[in-house]
């Protein structure tokens, strides 16, 4: 079973050809609703000894980072490189 753990918004890796995927429209509404309901599911990252890699939750993690956030729920996996 995965537990949820707090990372740091500035300390998760985005990888280059994630970042191309990104639609700020979807961020901007995420956002929004993150404001009225909070963050329903946690973004997950891997840990590659030294930092943590977004694998999945791009735009909840872009959206947590415009509204101010320092610390994101995560989970935290085991995953293959993209």
């Amino acid at each position: 079973m995965l537990r949820v753990q707090k990372v740091k918004v500035d300390e998760i890796y985005v990888p280059t050809a994630r970042k191309k995927t990104l639609h700020p429209e979807t961020v901007r509404h995420l956002a929004e609703d993150i404001l009225e309901n909070g963050m329903k599911t946690p973004i997950q990252v891997r840990h590659d000894g030294k930092r943590h890699i977004l694998v999945e939750g791009l735009h909840r993690l872009e959206a947590a980072r415009w509204l101010g956030e320092t610390e994101i729920d995560a989970y935290l996996v085991q995953a293959k490189r993209h």
